[in-house]
């Protein structure tokens, strides 16, 4: 028989108390939130019957998540970061707000203060260019009319042919795979680059016990991460999945939509490879052109205060 007292004056009397509703110090809007979830908390675990071991080993779990600072990675792995970009869809659907590229989620890998030019960069160090497949990537940034926008900033980052990313993996050198790009008179930005690599939660880290519990798996498709923005355009951040990879359509971080699968073309002709200034005879060309509304508010041409690396440059 399951026993419920989480309704009663004296646990709500608690809660309050715990929530620091008793007070006039502190921010309410944190006081409502921590109210919600210590009471649905203490539902969930008189609901299921939440024994003292689970409980107690879902504890030690936050805190293992924590210390390999794999909440970013679990957090889409769930759904919850997919859900936040339909949950805005569906406001910006209310509101008419339509049209443009598809966003998606952001992911935990941002860094800030990448090396910034002007219309074309060239993002790896060549380091891995004994294995690595050269990518070209070009676009053009538009308005939702078609109009090109120059000076729109392209930021983009991926990983490398072992999918990591620079940073955070300290072999590879600073800023590797990660440029600022502002598009030219024409919209237009082009990127020198390597094909990334899809990759996998850490097999022994915290985010792929949970999932094994779940019967799945933690790999996500090549990829590569955009933030678009320009004056008086909503910020975009998306990221396009590159075609043909595995798992495609079966992103453990439910990244992939309609509109965001990039065509990558590999192309092997050893005098094209060398009118681009590539050794060999393969290479990979990629076009991908992006869309972005126009901002209802000065407010949208921003991109979220998520704490990021290097949040000050």
């Amino acid at each position: 028989m399951t026993v419920k007292v989480s309704h009663t004056a004296e646990i709500q009397s608690l809660f309050n108390e715990a929530a620091g509703l008793n007070n006039d110090q502190g921010s309410p809007r944190a006081k409502q939130i921590l109210l919600r979830l210590i009471n649905d908390v203490a539902k969930i675990i008189e609901d299921l019957e939440i024994t003292d071991d689970e409980f107690w080993h879902s504890v030690d779990y936050l805190n293992r998540l924590g210390a390999r600072s794999e909440a970013g990675l679990l957090v889409p792995g769930l759904g919850l970061e997919h859900f936040i970009d339909i949950l805005q869809d569906a406001k910006d659907a209310q509101l008419g707000l339509t049209g443009g590229t598809p966003r998606t989620i952001e992911g935990p890998l941002y860094v800030a203060g990448a090396p910034i030019a002007e219309g074309e960069v060239r993002m790896d160090d060549g380091t891995e260019l004994d294995h690595a497949t050269v990518m070209f990537l070009d676009g053009v940034v538009r308005d939702t009319d078609g109009k090109p926008i120059a000076g729109a900033v392209v930021d983009v980052w991926q990983a490398n042919t072992k999918g990591n990313y620079s940073y955070f993996d300290q072999s590879q050198s600073e800023y590797n795979l990660r440029r600022r790009i502002v598009t030219d008179a024409e919209g237009r930005y082009r990127a020198r680059s390597i094909v990334p690599s899809g990759y996998g939660c850490a097999p022994d880290g915290p985010t792929q016990e949970c999932l094994n519990l779940l019967g799945r798996h933690g790999q996500r498709p090549a990829h590569i991460h955009f933030f678009i923005s320009a004056p008086g355009h909503r910020h975009l951040t998306t990221q396009i999945n590159l075609s043909g990879e595995e798992y495609l359509w079966d992103d453990f971080a439910y990244a992939t939509r309609d509109g965001l699968v990039g065509d990558i073309k590999f192309v092997e002709d050893v005098a094209a490879a060398h009118d681009r200034g590539v050794e060999g005879e393969r290479f990979a060309e990629m076009q991908f052109n992006f869309e972005l509304q126009k901002a209802p508010a000065a407010q949208a041409e921003q991109r979220s205060n998520r704490p990021r690396a290097l949040q000050q440059a």
